[in-house]
């Protein structure tokens, strides 16, 4: 059983690693602003879960039987993905430091719950990874260790978001001394046109 936990517990990782994107570089910035912490790591945690739970259900097959749902969910996360790169060339443009981010911000709870769910599940590879490919994985384990599979699986996502959440907080002094927040808010921008001309190349 301790075995199924931890092959669960390294399938999921795995994955997170090899897909850091969009979610994570905003996750590491609500880090770095100190801003929603619990509700950011806890809500991409269980978004997570519930695609990892939905996977083992057996809804991986059926998105595979119907391509066109991610190819369009493809179009929404492009829009999004580059109005949101602007957002944030905006402020890197802007900020000089950790104090003039937040305070080009909006301190708003629901502006962060939308975003985290439209990061999280605009993004057609969660459902090719997560769903998909970590649900297939769940499935050809023998049917006495799925449960530990899947709490294994689920317990990569808990530790990954809550270490890269409150992790990178403890980061937040460096960026109120000098203009590297400028970096961070530009770096983002690049990340999320990068990740937007990589889903039009794949229309």
């Amino acid at each position: 059983m301790f075995l199924a936990l931890i092959k669960g517990l390294s399938a999921s990782a795995g994955l997170i690693i090899m897909a850091i994107g969009a979610q994570n570089a905003f996750v590491i910035r609500q880090g770095l602003l100190r801003r929603h912490l619990l509700m950011t790591a806890l809500l991409c945690s269980l978004i997570d879960a519930l695609l990892i739970l939905l996977g083992v259900l057996g809804f991986g097959q059926l998105i595979s039987h119907y391509p066109f749902c991610i190819e369009l969910s493809k179009y929404f996360a492009i829009i999004f993905l580059l109005f949101y790169g602007a957002i944030s060339l905006k402020f890197a443009l802007r900020s000089k430091c950790l104090q003039t981010a937040k305070e080009n911000e909006l301190n708003s709870v629901k502006r962060t719950f939308f975003l985290i769910l439209a990061l999280s599940l605009l993004n057609p590879h969660v459902y090719l990874d997560t769903v998909i490919l970590l649900g297939s994985i769940a499935l050809q384990q023998p049917s006495q260790e799925l449960v530990y599979f899947v709490i294994g699986a689920i317990s990569a996502s808990f530790i990954w978001f809550f270490t890269i959440t409150y992790g990178s907080r403890f980061f937040a002094p460096l960026l109120s001394k000098s203009n590297s927040w400028r970096f961070i808010d530009g770096f983002v921008a690049l990340m999320m046109w990068g990740i937007a001309l990589s889903l039009m190349i794949t229309l």
